[in-house]
């Protein structure tokens, strides 16, 4: 990849971190943007949470959870346990000593009058991270999880206490009207050569960034590649819910779906060579080996990704 090409990646979750993480290994750093879900973030025990910008922080400086894919390394939990023996405090969201450290320092900058922005540049400087990672938004647009048995349930309501098993009836994004691209991640995108959609979640990690005011007109209107990988793999989804929660907004659940979904927006689309072969009308399809289970294989995926897209734009 010539050192001339600004890539910027849309992304969440562990899936996504995966790729990012391959992308780190072939892109200079300093042309590699990350604009990351937000709609996961919420306030617990007065601290700001942003789970998604975390495991990216801890993905890129090394320090994530090898086994979890998130959450910090060798960390342990303290204070959670004091909270629960002490104090009776229902211990269901995971808080490790080590990552507190994180929440500290990103509430007391909120509170200081910083922007989320500020806040996470701050965060990535300090972990010796050079590319940039960007929150979609400075606002609160916390994601609502609208369920049959439940109803609303704030998204680590749903996805961490519930441990994603209640059945989904819709979701919402919550003030998402008040809600602006940054600044920051606007222009990053107006200078960006190349913009991938990483295999997130489509509809938990990626939907919120794509339901800030404007941004799905304002990237479709970009004279340039948009490519989305798929996070479907052979018919199914490695772990976690995008299934479960496609079977029960009765979506199809397959490779062809998520491309829809990201209709008149994107140029091409990477599926996995385990999948039944579509087509779609104007749309370049590289069936690739998109299973990303160690870095060698992450490396080689975001490689191929990119040459592909230098090939067909040459």
């Amino acid at each position: 990849m010539a050192l001339d090409e600004n890539i910027v990646v849309l992304i969440g979750g562990v899936g996504g971190a995966k790729l990012a993480l391959g992308l780190a290994q072939v892109v200079a750093a300093e042309r590699l943007t990350f604009i990351v879900n937000t709609g996961d973030d919420f306030w617990h025990l007065g601290l700001k949470i942003c789970p998604d910008l975390d495991t990216l922080m801890y993905t890129l400086s090394g320090l994530v959870d090898p086994e979890t894919g998130w959450g910090r390394a060798n960390d342990s939990t303290a204070a959670l346990q004091s909270l629960a023996t002490n104090y009776g405090f229902e211990p269901w969201f995971r808080l490790g000593d080590k990552d507190l450290a994180t929440h500290l320092v990103r509430t007391d900058l909120l509170r200081r009058g910083h922007t989320l922005t500020d806040a996470t540049a701050c965060l990535t400087e300090r972990l010796g991270i050079r590319s940039r990672l960007l929150p979609m938004t400075d606002a609160e647009m916390p994601t609502i999880i609208e369920t049959k048995d439940h109803g609303a349930l704030g998204f680590q309501e749903y996805f961490v206490r519930h441990r994603w098993q209640p059945i989904v009836t819709s979701i919402k994004h919550k003030d998402c009207r008040l809600a602006q691209l940054t600044t920051a991640a606007r222009h990053a995108l107006r200078n960006a050569d190349i913009v991938l959609i990483a295999p997130s979640n489509p509809w938990l990690s990626l939907a919120p960034i794509l339901a800030v005011p404007g941004l799905r007109a304002f990237l479709a209107g970009l004279p340039l590649p948009i490519v989305a990988v798929t996070p479907i793999i052979g018919g199914a989804a490695v772990k976690g819910p995008t299934a479960k929660i496609m079977s029960e907004l009765n979506i199809e659940i397959s490779a062809a779906s998520v491309a829809n979904f990201y209709r008149n927006m994107i140029s091409g689309f990477v599926d996995d060579c385990r999948n039944e072969a579509f087509t779609a009308n104007g749309l370049r399809i590289l069936r690739a080996d998109t299973l990303m289970t160690d870095l060698s294989a992450k490396t080689r995926l975001a490689r191929e990704i990119l040459a592909w897209i230098k090939g067909w734009t040459r």
